[in-house]
C-alpha cells in the first residue's frame, strides 16, 4: 500500500468508529505503518530471500553484478553500516549481512569469550539476527521520520513543490532491511538439533543458512587446524533439515549454502555407509589413509575394508579418529560440492587456507563441469595476512616471468621496508580487485569479510585510549571522533536522533496533542549539530 492508500483507507476506518477515535490521526498511523513494514521475521525472510533469487540470476547473467557484505556482531553495528552505505552510494542493492558464529561465541555469549567451537549457547544466534533486524528498522522508522518532518514544514512554509518531492521520495524509499547469511556452524547437534535452530533462526529473519561439513561436537574454525569432517550422507540428512524448516514456515526461497572445510581438514570421525561400489559413501571411504593387510595380521579392534578384492585398514588415531591420505583435500572438496549442489544447496562454501583466484577457480572448473551454474560465497578472511600473501603471489609471478626479483627477501615482504615499492603496488591492486577478478574467474557470487567489525571496533578503540588517556587528553575525542563525525557527516554524530528521542517526541505529539512533553526543544543540545 502507498502513503496514499493507507491514509485513504484510515480514514475510512476512523469514520466507521462513531466519532469515538476522530482524536486518532490517519496520517500519523499510516506513518507508524510505513516505519514499521515487516510485521514479523519471516515477512523479512521472505522478503530477503526473493532479494538474494533476484541477485543469484542477475549474477548468473553478468558475474560483475556479485553481492558483499561485512560481518556484524552487533545490531548497531549493522545498523551503521547500511545507514553508511545509503549515504555513500544511495542504495543498498546487493549488500548484504553476514553474521558469523565465530563473532557470536567471542563477543555474544554468556560463557564469556569462547573459541569458534560451537560451545556458546545456540539460541544467541537467532537472538542476535532479531537484533540486526530491530536495528535495521529503526533505522527505517528514523529516515522516514525525519522525511515525514521536512513533509510537514514543506506543508507550513506552503512550498507544495517541495512537498510532492518529498511525498514522491516516501513511495519510493528502500529499507536499510537487506538479506543475512547467517552461520549455523555445524547444526548443533544432530538433524534434529539442525532444524529446531534453523526453525528459530529463520523465525527471526535469516533467508540463508550457512552451514558446514564438520563434526558438530568436534567443529574448530575453519582457519585453525583439527578440523574432522563427517560422511555426506550425514550433511546432507542436515542439509535437508534446513530445508523442511524453510519449508515448513513458508519460506520457500530460502537459501542453503554449504560449506566445506575438506580441504583444511585431513580426519573423519566415521567410515561412510556404503551401499554398493561408487556411491558416496564408498567415494568418501575411498580417501581414507589404509594399508593393505593379511587377514591373519588383522588385530583386535581392527575396522576392515573390503575394495577390488582387497582388504584395507584404515589409519585410526589414538584419538580414534581416522585419517585421510595427505593432498586428497581438493578432490574432496569437489566432491563435497557435488554432492551438496545435487541435494539441495544453493551456494557453496570452500574455505581455503589463502586468497588465490587460481585455486579456487581450479575446484569450481572442476564443480561446474557437473554443475554448471554453480556459484560460490567466499570468505576473505581476516585469518589472510592479505598484503604478505599478495606480495608473494607478486613475487612469484614475477620470478616465473623472469623478472628480477633479488631486491625482495619473499620471507619478508610483509616488512614496512617494502611498502611503496613497485612490488607492493602491485600486489595492493590485485587486492583492490580480487572481488571483482574472482567472481569473473572463479563463479563467486557473494564476498564477505567474516570479522572486519570485532577489529575496526578494536582498532578505533586503541586509537581513541591512546590519545584521551595521553596528552591530547580531551582532544584525542574531539579531534579523532566528533570533529571527523561532523565532517564527514556520521548519522550518530546526532546520538539522541539516532537512539529514537525524535521518534518518540513525534509519538507523544501524536498520543497527546499539544500537551505532549517532549525532548526535542530549543535547549536539546543536539542543536548544536544542526549545522
Amino acid at each position: 500500500m502507498t502513503y496514499q492508500t493507507h491514509i485513504a483507507q484510515l480514514t475510512s476506518l476512523i469514520a466507521d468508529q462513531n466519532g469515538t477515535w476522530d482524536a486518532i490521526s490517519p496520517e500519523s498511523v499510516a506513518r507508524m505503518r510505513l516505519q514499521n513494514r515487516f510485521a514479523t521475521g519471516l515477512d523479512i525472510a521472505r522478503y530477503t530471500a526473493a532479494i538474494m533469487r533476484k541477485d543469484m540470476a542477475g549474477y548468473d547473467a553478468d558475474p560483475a553484478n556479485y553481492t558483499q557484505s561485512l560481518g556484524c556482531w552487533h545490531g548497531f553495528i549493522a545498523q551503521q553500516k547500511m545507514i553508511s552505505i545509503k549515504k555513500h552510494f544511495g542504495t543498498t542493492d546487493r549488500r548484504y549481512l553476514y553474521l558469523s558464529g565465530w563473532m557470536v561465541a567471542a563477543m555474544r555469549s554468556e560463557f564469556g569469550p569462547l573459541p569458534d567451537q560451537s560451545m556458546h549457547e545456540k539460541t544467541s544466534v537467532p537472538a542476535l539476527i532479531e537484533e540486526l533486524y530491530t536495528f535495521l528498522r529503526q533505522a527505517d522508522a528514523r529516515e522516514l521520520g525525519m522525511m515525514f518532518r521536512e513533509v510537514d514544514a514543506a506543508r507550513a512554509a506552503g512550498n507544495a513543490i517541495e512537498e510532492q518531492r518529498l511525498l514522491n521520495a516516501i513511495e519510493n524509499h528502500q529499507t536499510h532491511v537487506v538479506p543475512i547469511i547467517a552461520d549455523i556452524d555445524a547444526g548443533f547437534g544432530n538433524a534434529e538439533a539442525t532444524y529446531l535452530l534453523a526453525r528459530k533462526m529463520i523465525e527471526a529473519g535469516a533467508c540463508a543458512l550457512q552451514i558446514e561439513n564438520q563434526v558438530s561436537d568436534e567443529k574448530q574454525c575453519g582457519h585453525q587446524d583439527g578440523k574432522v569432517t563427517v560422511p555426506h550422507e550425514d550433511f546432507l540428512a542436515k542439509v535437508r533439515a534446513c530445508r523442511y524448516a524453510f519449508l515448513e514456515l513458508g519460506v520457500e526461497d530460502g537459501i542453503i549454502v554449504t560449506r566445506t572445510d575438506s580441504l583444511g581438514a585431513g580426519l573423519t570421525k566415521q567410515i561412510a555407509v556404503s551401499k554398493e561400489p561408487g556411491d558416496l559413501g564408498d567415494q568418501y571411504n575411498s580417501y581414507l589413509d589404509c594399508e593393505e593387510i593379511d587377514p591373519t595380521t588383522a588385530r583386535n579392534g581392527d575396522v576392515i575394508l573390503n575394495r577390488d578384492g582387497k582388504l584395507l585398514r584404515p589409519k585410526r588415531l589414538p584419538s580414534n579418529l581416522f585419517q585421510f591420505r595427505a593432498g586428497t583435500g581438493e578432490d574432496r572438496c569437489v566432491m563435497d560440492c557435488i554432492a551438496s549442489l545435487q541435494n539441495g544447496a544453493d551456494l557453496l562454501w570452500i574455505e581455503t587456507e589463502k586468497p588465490h583466484i587460481e585455486q579456487i577457480a581450479g575446484m569450481v572448473d572442476r564443480i561446474r563441469e557437473v554443475v554448471p551454474n554453480a556459484k560460490l560465497v567466499y570468505n576473505n578472511s581476516p585469518s589472510f595476512n592479505w598484503t604478505l600473501n599478495f606480495r608473494q603471489q607478486v613475487f612469484d609471478a614475477w620470478s616465473a616471468e623472469g623478472k628480477d626479483v633479488s631486491t625482495y627477501d619473499r620471507a619478508r615482504l610483509m616488512s614496512v621496508d617494502y611498502d611503496g615499492t613497485t612490488l607492493a603496488d602491485e600486489a595492493d591492486e590485485r587486492i583492490r580487485t580480487f572481488q571483482a577478478d574472482s567472481a569473473k574467474r572463479a563463479g563467486i557470487f557473494h564476498h564477505l569479510i567474516t570479522l572486519p567489525t570485532y577489529h575496526t571496533a578494536a582498532l578505533s578503540t586503541d586509537n581513541l585510549a591512546k590519545e584521551y588517556f595521553g596528552d591530547a587528553g580531551m582532544l584525542g575525542y574531539v579531534k579523532g571522533v566528533q570533529r571527523k563525525e561532523i565532517r564527514e557527516g556520521i548519522a550518530c554524530v546526532k546520538h539522541q536522533n539516532m537512539s529514537g528521542s525524535d521518534l518518540g517526541d513525534d509519538h507523544k505529539e501524536y498520543f497527546a496533542g499539544e500537551a505532549a512533553l517532549k525532548a526535542g526543544g530549543a535547549h536539546n543540545t543536539m542543536n548544536q549539530f544542526a549545522a
